[in-house]
């Protein structure tokens, strides 16, 4: 009579399977980040744009980001966006317009995210992590125009970065002072005020209404180098 595998079998066999998958992820995240690094290796000078996927074109965001994108662009910035609809199509079509590459850095996702057209080169990723990673790595500079959750977590991301001194300091432009007022105001009266981070961590960042102003603040910021050489001057001292 056939026995059947005892409890502690069984989970063996179903450990081992679950390592096996986990081995095989690793591959799979390796050759992101190594598709990801040449692809993007000899990119000019670059501006990450963020936003919300969930503006349509007839959005008044969508138009400003693509003028500044456009402005980005004619002025020697690549764009990188997350390749999706919204904010970030705006961004890349932009881009596209103009006299700079424009990249979109695509995240499969169950729904959102599609690719946009606009795109002279283009990746795909299944890790948000390996994405985040390409997003600061070759940025010159930060623009996060409104946004949800996702936006929020990459202007996070970069705040960290700098304000630990992962990553160099970068211009990190927030583009809209109506719509980042709320989030600003509780920064101050929350965090400042009950030390979990300084006053002068507020300084990492700029706020702009002005799409020619956010512009120069980036080469103000870097006054006196040859912009060829921005993209060195800011890629990351992030470890990696």
């Amino acid at each position: 009579m056939r026995t059947l595998p005892t409890d502690n079998a069984m989970r063996r066999e179903e450990r081992d399977r679950a390592l096996t998958r986990d081995s095989w992820k690793i591959f799979q995240i390796m050759s992101e980040f190594v598709e990801g690094f040449a692809q993007l290796a000899d990119l000019s000078p670059s501006v990450s744009i963020f936003g919300s996927a969930r503006f349509a074109p007839d959005n008044p965001w969508y138009h400003k980001s693509e003028h500044l994108a456009r402005l980005l662009s004619d002025s020697g910035f690549a764009v990188v966006s997350g390749g999706g609809p919204g904010v970030m199509e705006a961004a890349n079509k932009g881009a596209f317009a103009g006299k700079s590459a424009s990249v979109g850095l695509n995240i499969k996702l169950p729904h959102e995210q599609s690719g946009n057209p606009y795109q002279d080169i283009s990746l795909n990723f299944k890790y948000f992590f390996a994405r985040k990673v390409m997003f600061v790595k070759y940025a010159s500079a930060y623009v996060v125009m409104p946004g949800g959750f996702g936006t929020l977590d990459e202007m996070a991301e970069i705040l960290t970065l700098v304000q630990t001194g992962k990553s160099k300091r970068i211009p990190i432009i927030l583009y809209g002072s109506e719509f980042w007022a709320g989030l600003i105001a509780w920064m101050k009266d929350s965090l400042v005020t009950t030390g979990t981070i300084s006053e002068s961590d507020l300084d990492l960042f700029t706020i702009t209404d002005d799409p020619d102003e956010a512009v120069s603040t980036i080469f103000d910021f870097y006054e006196g180098r040859e912009l060829n050489n921005l993209i060195d001057s800011s890629r990351l001292s992030m470890d990696l």
